[in-house]
Order: C-alpha cells, then sequence, then structure tokens
C-alpha cells in the first residue's frame, strides 16, 4: 500500500505527532478500520489496519484504542485486535466487559423502560433494529425506508429521547440512548489521563466521532474519514486512506522510537577547535554540534534523536557507502571519500586576521568548513535544530547560501553558487540540493558560519585557512614525547583529549557528547559534557606525562577559580561544574527525543553534581606534583590549590562519600575515595619536600593515619581483597588504586590479592567492568576502558608483563576506524557504549602505552 499518496500538509502533521513522547492512537471502528456495510455483522477490518494497529500498540509509548458505538462483546467478537489494544465501546460507556455488572440498580430500571418503550416504537417498523447494549439501546435505521425512519427518529426524540438521565447520542442512520451521560470525547479524554498522554490522534467517520474531535486540543490530530462537516484539521477520503495514514504513522514513530540505523557509536569521529565539538558519521554526516559551547544546546542532535533532530548531511547523489574516513596526520580535520568525492570538515574559529570582509561575525564563533572535492554530483541535505529541537525556525534562501531565522542566535550556511529547496518536515524546514562538482570546477565550500549572518565571501584564501587551523595541531604532536608503543594511535588520543579541553576556561570535559547509552535501550544515559575535577585532572596529567603542561596550567588555574568560590571551603568544592566553572542547573529530560537508538531518557545535566566525592582532590594533588617536577617549580595560585587540596581531605577524610561511580545510593566508605585522600597528602608532602620550603609534620601524621584506616579497614578478610568499601564484600576495580597510588608497593601480598581478585570476578575477555554490585539502576552496563587500564598497569607492576601486553592489544583493537574511544565496550556484541570520545578511555591508552615502555623486561 503505497504512502506517497497522503496530502503533504497531512504527512507534515504525522510527522509532528508521530515524534510526541507518549502518544494515544484512537478511532472509530465502523466506517474507519472496517468498511461500511449492509450486514454490521459482517464489518471486519482492513487487513492493512489491522496490521498497522497491531505494530503501533507493540511500540513502547505508544497506545492504541479503538473507541466505538458497538457494544463492547460484538466490537472485540469482530475485530479481533490483540489486548494491547484498548476496545471500548457503546460511544465510551464500556471500557471492559464486566461494565454492566455494576450498573446501579436505578440505572438498570431505565435501562429497562427504555429497551421496552424502543420495541414498543420500532414494532412493525420494517428495517429498524434495535442493538441492546450493557448502558444503552440504538435504534438502527440503516436498513428502514426515509419515511419509516424519519417516522422512528422523531418518536424517539420526541419520547424516550425527553426523559431525566437519558444521554443521547445521534449518528449516521442511528439514535443511541444511554443511562451514562458519557461519549467518545470523555472516553478518550479518560484515556488521555490514565496513560498521561502527550498527544492524541483521533480519526472516526461519524457524526459521534465530532465529540472527540471536539476535545482534542494542542498538539493533538484529527482525522476525518470521508464527506461531511467535521471540527477535525485533516480529512482522507475512505477507510483505505486512513490505512495508509495508520501505517505512516507506524513507519514514522518506529523510527523516531528505534531510530534509523544507528551508526556504532566508536565509529564517529571528533571535530574541535578548542572552543566546542562536533562528531561525524562515517558517512560525513555531521550528526552532533552544540553551540556555542560544548555544554550548550545542540544544533544537530541527530545522534540522541535521529534526522529530525537535526543533521547536515553530504554524500554522493548515486549513495554508496564511502571507501574510507581518516584524519588528516597530527590534525582535528576529517577527509571522508569516496569514488569521485572527497569531503574534508575541519571547526575553525575567526580572529582578527580570520573573518570574512564585511561581517558581523562575533569573536570566538566556531564556523564548521566542508570542502566537498571531485567531478560527481553530491547530495546535500542541511537540516538546523537549536535547541535539541526544541526551537522551529525558517531557513531562508540568498544568492551566495541560507540564513537559519527564528533562533536567538544568528547562524549563515555561506554556499556560492548552489540552489537550495527549502521543504517542511515534520513542522521544521531542510535545505535540500544536488551539486555537479565537474560543472563546478571540482570544488564546492560550504562554510556553517556561528554567531553571524553574513554571507559575505572570506578573503583569505581557503588553502591558507586550512593551513592555519591544523597547524597548531601538527605543532602541538609534534612537541610531544609519544611512546613506540602504538605511537599513532597514542597521538591521537592526545589529540583527542586536547579537543576535549575548553581553551577559553582552561576546563576539560569529560566526553563530547550526552546520553550515549552504557546499555542499547536502557536508561543508563548520562550528560558527560561537563568538568569533572578527577577527569579532568587525570587529562591533564596524562598530556604532562607526554611532555605538555598547557593543558595542566590551564587547568590548575580553572580549579584555582572553583576553590575561589568556595567562600573559603574547598571541602564544598562539587565533582563538576559547567565549562565557565559554575554550578550545573537541574538534572532534566528531553522526552521528545528518542534516544540512541532508541534508549531513552536523553538528559541535559547530570544529578552527581550535588555528590560527596571526596576522591576528587587526589587527582589533582597529583596533577600537581607531576607539573611541578616537569617545570620544576610551583606557581603561587598552585600553591594555593595545594593547600586548599589538604585542607579539604583534613576535614572531611573521615566521611562517607558517594564515590567515583556516583552510584544513586546512601554514602559508604569507599576504598578508592580514602586511596585518594590519602593520596592528596602524600603528593603534597612531595611537592613541598621537592619544590617547597622542607617538611609538613602535620601533613605527614595526616596522611599516616588516613593510610593505617584505609589499610585495616578496606581490607575484607572473607573477600581476601580491598573490596568496594568497609564491611562490604563485593568487589570493585578502583581498588586496584592501592596499589597503584603507591599505598602499597607492588609486591604486597594484600595487593596481589586484590589484583587476583578483580581479575577474577571483573574481568571478561578484552574488558574489565567496574562492579557488579546492585547500583540501584535496572540494566546492565559494558567493560570500562579506563578500568581496562587500571589492570593492564597491575599487570605491569606485578610482574605480569606478558598479560599486561596481551589485554592492552585487546584493548587497542576495540578503537574505532579512526582511532576513537567511547567509555565502554560490549565484548558480547563487539560494539562501543556510552559517551563519545571519553577521556577517561584514551588517557587511560596513553597511561598504559607509557607504561609499558618504562616498565621493559628486565
Amino acid at each position: 500500500m503505497s504512502l506517497d499518496t497522503i496530502d503533504p500538509a497531512l504527512r507534515d502533521a504525522i510527522g509532528r505527532i508521530a515524534r510526541s513522547p507518549n502518544l494515544l492512537v484512537a478511532c472509530d471502528y465502523d466506517g474507519t478500520l472496517a468498511p461500511i456495510v449492509e450486514d454490521p455483522s459482517k464489518a471486519v477490518p482492513l487487513p492493512e489496519s489491522v496490521a498497522a494497529v497491531r505494530a503501533l500498540a507493540a511500540l513502547p509509548q505508544t497506545t492504541v484504542a479503538v473507541v466505538s458505538g458497538r457494544a463492547l462483546r460484538d466490537l472485540a467478537t469482530l475485530s479481533r485486535l490483540p489486548s494491547e489494544v484498548h476496545l471500548v465501546g457503546s460511544h465510551g460507556s464500556e471500557f471492559d466487559i464486566g461494565f454492566v455488572e455494576r450498573l446501579a440498580p436505578e440505572l438498570v430500571e431505565v435501562r429497562t423502560r427504555l429497551r421496552n418503550e424502543l420495541r414498543r416504537i420500532a414494532a412493525e417498523q420494517p428495517g429498524v433494529r434495535l442493538e441492546s447494549k450493557p448502558a444503552s439501546i440504538a435504534v438502527h435505521t440503516r436498513g428502514a425506508q426515509p419515511e419509516v425512519a424519519s417516522r422512528v427518529v422523531d418518536a424517539v426524540r420526541n419520547g424516550p429521547a425527553t426523559w431525566s438521565g437519558v444521554t443521547v447520542t445521534q449518528g449516521k442512520e442511528v439514535i443511541e440512548l444511554s443511562v451514562i451521560p458519557t461519549h467518545k470525547g470523555t472516553a478518550v479524554d479518560q484515556l488521555r489521563t490514565q496513560i498521561s498522554a502527550s498527544a492524541v490522534l483521533f480519526m472516526g467517520d461519524d457524526v459521534t466521532d465530532e465529540n472527540a474531535f471536539a476535545n482534542l486540543h494542542g498538539p493533538d490530530l484529527g482525522i476525518k474519514i470521508g464527506s461531511g462537516e467535521t471540527q477535525a484539521a485533516y480529512r482522507v477520503a475512505d477507510p483505505v486512506e486512513a490505512a495508509r495514514v495508520l501505517g505512516l504513522l507506524l513507519q514514522v514513530r518506529r523510527t523516531w522510537l528505534f531510530g534509523e540505523r544507528a551508526v556504532p557509536i566508536e565509529r564517529h569521529s571528533m571535530l574541535a577547535n578548542g572552543r566546542t565539538v562536533a562528531l561525524l558519521t562515517p558517512e560525513a554526516k555531521v550528526t552532533w554540534l552544540c553551540h556555542p559551547k560544548p555544554d550548550a544546546s545542540a544544533i544537530f542532535a541527530d545522534l540522541v534523536g535521529g534526522s529530525p533532530a537535526g543533521h547536515f548531511s553530504v554524500g554522493p547523489e548515486r549513495g554508496g557507502l564511502p571507501l574510507g574516513q581518516r584524519y588528516r596526520p597530527g590534525t582535528m580535520t576529517v577527509e571522508t571519500r569516496w569514488s569521485g568525492l572527497t569531503v574534508t570538515d575541519w571547526l575553525d574559529r575567526p580572529s582578527s586576521d580570520n573573518v570574512p570582509a564585511g561581517s558581523a561575525v562575533i569573536s570566538g564563533d566556531s564556523t564548521l568548513v566542508r570542502v566537498l572535492t571531485g567531478s560527481g554530483r553530491v547530495r546535500l541535505e542541511f537540516a538546523p535544530r537549536p535547541e535539541f529541537g526544541q526551537v522551529a525556525v525558517q531557513l531562508q534562501p540568498l544568492a551566495d547560501g541560507l540564513l537559519v531565522l527564528g533562533s536567538n542566535e544568528p547562524i549563515a550556511l555561506y554556499a556560492p553558487g548552489i540552489e537550495w529547496q527549502v521543504v517542511a518536515d515534520g513542522g521544521y524546514e531542510t535545505a535540500r540540493a544536488v551539486v555537479d562538482l565537474a560543472a563546478a570546477g571540482g570544488s564546492v565550500t560550504l562554510e556553517l558560519r556561528f554567531g553571524s549572518h553574513s554571507l559575505a565571501h572570506h578573503r583569505v584564501p581557503l588553502a591558507e585557512r586550512q593551513a592555519a587551523a591544523e597547524q597548531p595541531w601538527r605543532d602541538w604532536v609534534a612537541s610531544l614525547k609519544l611512546p613506540s608503543h602504538d605511537r599513532e594511535l597514542v597521538a591521537r588520543s592526545a589529540l583527542t583529549l586536547r579537543g576535549l579541553c575548553h581553551e577559553a576556561t582552561g576546563s576539560i570535559l569529560a566526553a563530547a557528547t550526552t546520553s550515549l547509552p552504557e546499555e542499547l535501550g536502557g536508561v543508563r544515559n548520562w550528560d558527560y559534557r561537563y568538568c569533572w575535577l578527577r577527569d579532568a585532572a587525570m587529562t591533564a596529567r596524562a598530556l604532562v606525562d607526554l611532555g605538555s603542561l598547557t593543558e595542566a596550567e590551564a587547568f590548575l588555574r580553572w580549579v584555582d577559580g572553583c576553590v575561589e568560590r568556595t567562600g573559603g571551603h574547598p571541602e564544598r568544592l562539587h565533582p563538576l561544574y559547567t565549562v565557565d566553572g559554575y554550578e550545573l542547573g537541574a538534572e532534566a529530560v528531553i522526552d521528545t527525543l528518542p534516544g540512541y537508538a532508541g534508549s531513552r531518557p536523553v538528559r541535559v545535566g547530570n544529578l552527581a553534581n550535588h555528590q560527596l566525592q571526596l576522591d576528587v582532590f587526589g587527582p589533582i594533588a597529583d596533577l600537581l606534583a607531576a607539573v611541578a617536577d616537569l617545570r620544576g617549580e610551583v606557581l603561587e595560585t598552585e600553591w594555593r590549590v595545594l593547600e586548599s587540596m589538604v585542607e579539604a581531605v583534613s576535614r572531611r577524610w573521615h566521611e562517607p562519600d558517594h564515590g567515583l561511580w556516583e552510584a544513586r545510593l546512601p554514602p559508604r566508605h569507599h576504598v578508592y575515595s580514602k586511596v585518594m585522600c590519602w593520596m592528596t597528602v602524600d603528593r603534597a608532602l612531595h611537592i613541598v619536600r621537592r619544590h617547597g620550603d622542607g617538611d609538613r609534620p602535620d601533613w605527614v601524621e595526616l596522611r599516616d593515619r588516613i593510610g593505617h584506616n584505609v589499610l585495616e579497614y578496606g581490607w575484607h578478610e572473607g573477600v581476601g581483597a580491598y573490596s568496594v568499601a568497609y564491611g562490604d564484600e563485593e568487589m570493585d576495580a578502583s581498588s586496584l588504586w592501592i596499589g597503584l597510588s603507591g599505598l602499597l608497593p607492588d609486591d604486597d601480598p594484600r595487593f596481589l590479592a586484590t589484583v587476583l581478585k578483580i581479575e577474577a570476578d571483573l574481568r571478561s575477555g578484552p574488558v574489565v567492568y567496574r562492579y557488579h554490585w546492585d547500583d540501584g539502576l535496572p540494566g546492565r552496563e559494558g567493560g570500562f576502558h579506563i578500568c581496562t587500564a587500571w589492570l593492564i598497569e597491575a599487570y605491569l607492576r606485578t610482574g605480569r608483563r606478558a598479560d599486561a601486553e596481551e589485554l592492552f592489544g585487546q584493548m587497542v583493537d576495540t578503537a574505532g576506524p579512526t582511532g576513537l574511544l567511547p567509555e565502554q565496550y560490549d565484548p558480547l556484541a563487539e560494539r562501543g557504549l556510552g559517551n563519545h570520545p571519553q577521556a577517561y578511555s584514551h588517557l587511560g591508552l596513553i597511561r598504559c602505552a607509557l607504561l609499558l615502555d618504562e616498565m621493559v623486561k628486565e
């Protein structure tokens, strides 16, 4: 059954309502699902309608109901629809089969009187049929001559229809008298309330369906079947067209809920320019880009919402998969290649020497540059959806491109020589074009300019701009001291970490995305587009180990600002902050987005902001020590940060906390948190002894007290290892830090026992899981790359180099084709999980490669 015949305006309306978070689809039976027939007992639904209704009812967050004037038993027998479809009979009077048994005695008496009087009126009236229902009597006149029908209806309306407590419903060649004051509109409202529907689609053909149409409001959609006056906004000709509507609704909603072909997470490549980030699929679709900062709202959120959430697609008109995708060496520029087409993408940023002539570009805003080269015909699709698609914008084609209108941030797509066709797409506008590269001289440049409506030609030649964008990345990589182990992959990891650095503030993102699932289809979807003190410090430390101080120094200045805003109470530091160094707003859910591969909810913000995590001070002190050793001195601001970290630990180390994994459970005395408190003071002592004025006896006493406490109470005798928390027997990969921190020497039997226990309980092939204890959330997650890295280091420290090299090789093999790693890996499905790219994963890879170089076989 073709869907192409549906009116374009109705297609748009269906596209909009299909993306409702919680949808109620309700329809009449006769004349809608089933064609009208002379014998009502033979009114069977169209097979196409049944198939669509069944499939819709099986979708999550979708409720289907048939609201008919027929008695419920009759409706159930004829329709033979599955139990997932709600059947409502007698114009909304019957919601279940046992309804008649619950009628009050006085209503049963009125119904009996009605039946007797209507039998008298219909007696010897040819073609008139009475239908008894649990709460009503229907008088059908379809088979009667017009004069007979008129005489009977007049008698009913002037007789029993006037009785007190009787509700009259007039339909096509039927008049129904009920002892219950209801109609299809109130029935639909009752269903809406029961399931908390965010929108209702109702289809019907009868006069009685007008009550339902009249009650629709807001995003609801009413569709009238056939001719006649109606309050419905749209109309189709007959039940066959209604089946097409249901089929289109199913198609769009299924795609919206479960995503189009979900590109494996690890196959996405990241663009970065120190201001924001973007993700590309292997087919060169821009599937994620937030503006103006990486923790701001997305203008392209296809990654977590499918095409309706915004994308910028480029590909050959003939279709087909690309030959490959790669980074230009030492840069954050990505090339995607087909035969006859190469797409080169990078994020540019304006400067005083690099601004379009006569433009109003705001200093600091980014520009996405897309260069198309080759000889083929290229299909373009530009679908900006600011604010995660919450703002409907208009696209205005002009001579040299498109203006995006309706957003509070000006946006322009500079695309000279391209003729765009702007089409409505589910309430939004999308621009499409086909470009003949051969006719265009072999090259076309597209520039998506943020913070500007300028479509002026850039006065700096494109080649110079590309070189200016790429050279700083190349120079930086060239300055690093890269290991021999997987040198190129380590360089890509370093570039990825630098790409997660927000240069304007010094903060460092934990990851580039929000809500990529830890389990496909699950609820473990979190927003990682912020700066965690722990993650950022570990990231900066990995870059220091490669010889780069710039990122660490900028981050420590950022931390100093956060400490200053605590008003002298560094122990009140939050685990994470916005890139600007301020507290996050409330965690929220964008329920109009279906999530990556249907993994809902899509979250903005992170509730972990309010947790107590006492481990965050340790990585900062460890970073300070590494910076001081590499540079040979400690800056004044860094001394201030160091003092604050030790002060925070001294005040709160003895308390239970929520731990680094941010489980939404009551606080515990986590072994890892206590070890990190010890490490804070240990690294502070290292700094003052090597770069300060001498020893600090009070710090020595504090460090030793914390160390004795965790060594005594963190050990679980029954388990024979250091477990997740004092008194708990569950294991946790973070307990490896009992040795990785230096608290226990590498050859201590307690460290060796802990490594073996974690290997036995938490390693599965190429991954190490964080834990298997109940964290209060449904579902399961993949193995964590950072935990795998910790076990690799533990293997090296405990003399198991062959095991370390083997596991490192397995970890490397899980990377995507351009060398990027998300947070996790599912060893059974053999695919990445979690937000992407993840700083933890890449810093872990760097640390392991460096250690494999350093800890060579004797």
